[in-house]
């Protein structure tokens, strides 16, 4: 079998710079003087690097010294926490940044779906952006043609082809450029957690197209926080961590490693939650940010919650514009990311949120929680009329579920017996 990507002691560098605080505050005629004397100094010295003043840099190697192979028509999966690398791994790999150091060798066409709106220009229309990807992946017309009618078709925005994708919603664009992507035969298809924009059917419709893409003996090369759908998909697996390739083999096996390395890891708080502060920082929106998410058992405070104990979660949000119908979820998953509960305000639960205010709270009231012992993390969105998601935050929080005996049996539950609890009654009789 052909190699499909070889990559040879790939490492990637970066430079961050930062900035110290001033030790006093500074007029403005201070500052121009100042800036005055940088820029002279600049010119006189343009090669010389800056001392006791209030920069500084360090180097960050985002990879490093990763190798590895990946056969013609294999489906891979890429896991690892966030920050370990990923992402970069695969900007590396779709050639939208050069390596430090290392080698890559590709073997046919590569289409990637890396964040929202990779490779559409704004201006242009739904319908010329697909002409304009296929000709990037070096599609003629008549190829394009033949498939364009079955990627609107896959995309479901017929109404707004000719409408520019700078006024598409962020679900419309994922939609339209997934299709693209998988749609135009690369004999390459890279894809990042970008599916999580789109709402749960259509995710199911993309794994479905990647599944069929990876059978007709293309690469897939694929990204998720998703455990379930990393499993389903691929048959072999990479687990990142600190910008290295630590295990590589069998899917479930790395599936396996990945979440008891997530399960044993510190770092929870009193309460026996944590709250990934990485995730509330960069993945928030200006019209909404989600600020915190609270995890408390009301009837035992500072402590974590146990089967059929109460629960609450609180999210704490910010809005600064109105919305139509907004809702607001909470997917609850086992490490492994199969999902347990999903629930909404709406449609779900059927509560409606007339008017957000601008600073408030949405509280979630479990009365008794059906979860067996273990470790969970939760995934919190917003969404607006019609369902379309504005924000999705996924593994923004981690807690654990301490064993109980909830049905008075002198039996403590875990998985053995299941993932949930529920209340039961069982009768005898003669017939």
């Amino acid at each position: 079998m052909s190699v499909a990507i070889k990559v040879e002691a790939i490492s990637k560098k970066y430079i961050i710079r930062h900035e110290k605080e001033s030790a006093r505050y500074e007029t403005l005629s201070e500052s121009l003087i100042q800036g005055s004397k940088n820029i002279a100094a600049k010119i006189k010295h343009p090669f010389k690097t800056r001392t006791g003043d209030l920069q500084t840099q360090e180097e960050f190697w985002a990879l490093r010294d990763i190798n590895f192979e990946i056969n013609q028509g294999g489906k891979v999966g890429i896991i690892g926490r966030n920050g370990a690398g990923k992402s970069t791994l695969l900007k590396v790999l779709s050639r939208i940044t050069e390596p430090t150091t290392g080698k890559i060798h590709i073997n046919g066409r590569v289409a990637s779906l890396l964040e929202v709106g990779t490779g559409f220009h704004p201006e242009l229309t739904g319908r010329e952006n697909v002409y304009l990807n296929g000709a990037i992946l070096g599609m003629s017309r008549k190829e394009i043609k033949t498939k364009f009618d079955e990627i609107v078709a896959f995309a479901e925005v017929e109404k707004f082809l000719d409408t520019p994708v700078k006024r598409y919603s962020s679900g419309m664009y994922v939609r339209l450029a997934f299709a693209v992507a998988a749609h135009l035969e690369p004999e390459i298809l890279i894809v990042d957690e970008v599916l999580a924009v789109g709402d749960a059917q259509f995710q199911k419709k993309c794994l479905g197209k990647m599944e069929e893409v990876g059978n007709e003996g293309r690469t897939v090369i694929f990204v998720s926080h998703n455990m379930g759908a990393v499993t389903n998909l691929c048959n072999t697996a990479f687990l990142i961590e600190g910008g290295q390739v630590v295990e590589k083999g069998e899917v479930a096996s790395i599936v396996a490693t990945y979440c008891k390395i997530q399960e044993y890891q510190g770092g929870e708080l009193p309460g026996g939650y944590s709250v990934n502060r990485d995730i509330l920082e960069k993945n928030n929106k200006p019209a909404i940010k989600i600020e915190n998410i609270k995890v408390a058992n009301p009837e035992n405070t500072g402590q974590g919650c146990a089967t059929g104990d109460p629960m609450h979660i609180d999210i704490f949000y910010r809005s600064s514009r109105k919305w139509i119908s907004p809702a607001f979820f909470v997917s609850i998953k086992e490490m492994s990311g199969l999902e347990v509960l999903r629930l909404s305000t709406l449609p779900i639960s059927g509560y409606a949120i007339e008017n957000l205010f601008e600073s408030g709270v949405i509280r979630l009231v479990i009365d008794c929680l059906p979860l067996v012992s273990g470790k969970y993390y939760l995934d919190v969105g917003f969404a607006r009329e019609s369902m379309e998601f504005i924000l999705k935050l996924e593994h923004i929080v981690t807690f654990s579920v301490e064993p109980k005996d909830v049905y008075k049996s002198g039996l403590l539950l875990d998985r053995s017996r299941g993932l949930i609890t529920v209340d039961h009654a069982w009768s005898h009789a003669e017939c």
